[in-house]
């Protein structure tokens, strides 16, 4: 196992993390529990959650993915296992988190009440990784980092890390804490796909320039990149069902991912693939992983079937003609997801 740090941290995880958040939805307890055991003996030592899931969120639901892990956290050592989870973002947000009554903040407050549930969830005394979700525009970073700062500090929480953040405000955070003497976000969660490669434009130079690591999520764009929604006669999968959703959020997701110009980049990709005789899910996180800021790529799944192609990924470097086939692609068909 070529196993990776993660920004200045000495958390030492596998290239393939496994997520979690359709636990609880998606698939069940007994299901959740087969797909982390075989990620689990296939060496994945990295495992990422939230408060918020699992997905789409909901009231009544929100937790259950973290109890469910933490449920199988008891028929593992506790120090085998790298744990991420997150605060939910604020509400002024890109949607209002159904937890705490809808008013959550990346304040003070907000952070004390989420650890404290995320610890009862998941059944630890610490978690090695804990992430803001999405950034907070009214609440001042120096107030953010101060109330991170103190979860590490008590020993609640090993590190620290950000999500779906930009390049300023992940820049703005690290000074900050270089100049309070606050703990740093050692890592940030952002999506990043062969169809999403918006990171490469600002945030890759600010991650190799401060040594902090991208820990890509959706590496299969929500699964588009299967190949799955390129089959007219095939049913199923989530975008499919959120198209049609009464949530504005939802029918915007889907138009995002599920796209003509994202559908006409995947069959590129896919004959690829087939060109190079690699499972297009293989290769899609193969690709996700093989930047040196990168380090490890979030995967999901929804059966433990699901998990092959995927974690054939875990020690796979794609060869310079499959890298120069896929750029290709991207300057024919530019930010097929905006």
């Amino acid at each position: 196992m070529n196993y990776r740090y993660i920004g200045k941290t000495g958390l030492r995880v596998s290239p393939i993390c496994m997520g979690t958040m359709t636990f609880g939805s998606q698939c069940d307890e007994r299901e959740a529990f087969k797909i982390l055991d075989k990620a689990y003996e296939a060496g994945v030592n990295f495992y990422d959650t939230a408060e918020v899931y699992p997905i789409p969120p909901s009231a009544d639901k929100v937790g259950l993915t973290e109890k469910i892990v933490g449920m199988w956290m008891k028929t593992k050592p506790r120090d085998s296992i790298i744990l991420a989870t997150k605060v939910a973002g604020a509400a002024n947000g890109w949607f209002v988190p159904p937890v705490r009554h809808g008013l959550t903040a990346i304040d003070s407050f907000h952070i004390e009440r989420a650890i404290e549930g995320s610890l009862k969830n998941l059944g630890t005394d610490y978690i090695d990784l804990y992430q803001m979700h999405w950034p907070d525009s009214i609440v001042p970073i120096e107030e953010s980092m101060k109330a991170f700062d103190r979860l590490v500090q008590s020993g609640k929480v090993r590190y620290i890390g950000t999500s779906n953040d930009t390049a300023y405000g992940t820049t703005k955070a690290l000074m900050t804490s270089a100049h309070k003497g606050y703990a740093r976000f050692e890592s940030i969660q952002n999506n990043f796909s062969l169809l999403n490669r918006r990171f490469l434009d600002e945030l890759a130079t600010v991650a190799r320039k401060e040594q902090i690591s991208l820990l890509p999520y959706s590496p299969l764009a929500g699964g588009v990149l299967s190949g799955k929604y390129n089959q007219a006669n095939i049913s199923g999968g989530r975008f499919r069902d959120y198209i049609n959703s009464p949530t504005q959020r939802l029918r915007v997701m889907a138009d995002r991912f599920m796209n003509e110009r994202t559908l006409a980049s995947t069959q590129k990709y896919l004959k690829i693939a087939q060109e190079h005789e690699l499972h297009p899910v293989t290769m899609a996180i193969a690709w996700s992983k093989q930047f040196d800021f990168v380090a490890s790529t979030i995967i999901g799944a929804t059966s433990a079937e699901q998990l092959d192609a995927s974690l054939a990924a875990m020690d796979l470097v794609l060869s310079a003609e499959v890298l120069h086939a896929c750029d290709k692609v991207h300057s024919e068909i530019l930010y097929p997801m905006g």
